[in-house]
């Protein structure tokens, strides 16, 4: 089949973002540490003025935090939820903030994710509720609830006043067929996953065999082609090279199977993880799977431009490196890693 789209605006953008998994670094260029010594992530607020989200010392006792990385969204949503007004009122606007950065760039849909909050459901039910009502005081975007938990979604939905257009439920895989039911129950639509009722998949064919059962589901719960996104599940190219092939040809082959009607997705910035120059292989990787039949994807915009995405160099080097390595030719990622030492990127 020829691509599914040929422009940025047939491209759906899930804005990746406000999760609480997000990280930034102590060293990085978005973190910085005050005269007082107080460790904050500047930002603005919608007037302009500069704030800061400060780090608490309880987030310091964390294992990212003394491994460097300080988990941004999820200092905000604690704040949020917390006792102390002018701590609320900082994390509301942090997410604010995030908010717009995140439809500035492009965003369809702002995907809320809070699962790594707590390991309490209660409190990440309340955090979600609360995610979700803080981002619509901004953003005129549609909502996408992401969560493992279906009890955290349907939280999630419940607070969502759709003033923005119908939301997103992301998502519903064969270990949790039930929250189909949310779906119909919120006039939703849906991301429905690749992964197995008990395992990841490992290769191609289990995708392709996975997403056949979850179809058989959407089928008999009549849900609509139009509104159903199927992720094929991204997985880090640095941890096998088969990674990326397996990816691509599994939605080649799940859009042979459903045709134009169906979309395609997945958390594409995924497959950089641990590696350096994560926009180059972000960018082409991208390009790859717009070629292999995806129309939509679970990333920033802020780092990754599909104008940019859609004109890439194919015969650069740099690219014609990071294509080789996700195409599984380049064995451990070391020839791409070298180039990098080299500072050929």
């Amino acid at each position: 089949m020829p691509r599914m789209i040929n422009s940025p605006e047939e491209f759906t953008i899930i804005g990746e973002n406000i999760h609480a998994t997000r990280v930034v670094l102590r060293n990085g260029r978005r973190a910085i540490t005050l005269d007082s010594g107080i460790e904050v992530i500047p930002f603005e607020d919608e007037q302009g003025k500069q704030r800061y989200l400060t780090v608490p010392d309880s987030y310091k006792e964390t294992q990212p935090y003394k491994q460097g990385q300080i988990k941004h969204c999820m200092v905000a949503m604690t704040k949020g939820i917390g006792d102390n007004e002018a701590e609320k009122e900082e994390g509301a606007a942090y997410i604010h903030h995030e908010a717009r950065r995140q439809a500035t760039a492009g965003s369809h849909f702002l995907d809320l994710n809070v699962d790594e909050l707590s390991y309490n459901i209660e409190i990440q039910k309340r955090a979600m509720g609360w995610l979700v009502k803080t981002v619509q005081e901004v953003s005129s975007l549609p909502l996408s609830i992401d969560s493992s938990s279906p009890d955290i979604i349907a939280s999630g939905l419940s607070a969502y006043d759709a003033r923005s257009g119908r939301p997103m439920i992301n998502s519903v895989a064969l270990e949790r067929l039930e929250t189909l039911d949310l779906v119909k129950q919120y006039n939703a639509k849906v991301v429905v996953t690749a992964a197995g009722v008990d395992s990841m998949p490992q290769d191609d064919k289990e995708r392709i065999a996975n997403v056949t059962a979850i179809m058989d589901a959407v089928h008999a719960a009549k849900i609509s082609m139009s509104d159903v996104y199927i992720d094929c599940i991204v997985f880090p190219i640095s941890v096998s090279g088969d990674y990326g092939p397996h990816y691509l040809t599994a939605v080649a082959a799940i859009r042979e199977t459903y045709g134009p009607d169906v979309h395609i997705t997945g958390g594409l910035s995924n497959v950089s993880f641990g590696l350096p120059k994560r926009k180059l292989i972000n960018d082409t990787f991208i390009y790859l799977a717009i070629e292999a039949g995806i129309d939509a994807g679970i990333i920033d915009p802020i780092q990754s431009d599909l104008g940019q995405v859609l004109n890439l160099d194919l015969e650069s080097e740099s690219v014609s490196l990071a294509h080789n390595m996700l195409m599984g030719g380049d064995e451990f990622c070391a020839i791409y890693i070298q180039a990098f030492r080299d500072g050929r990127l």
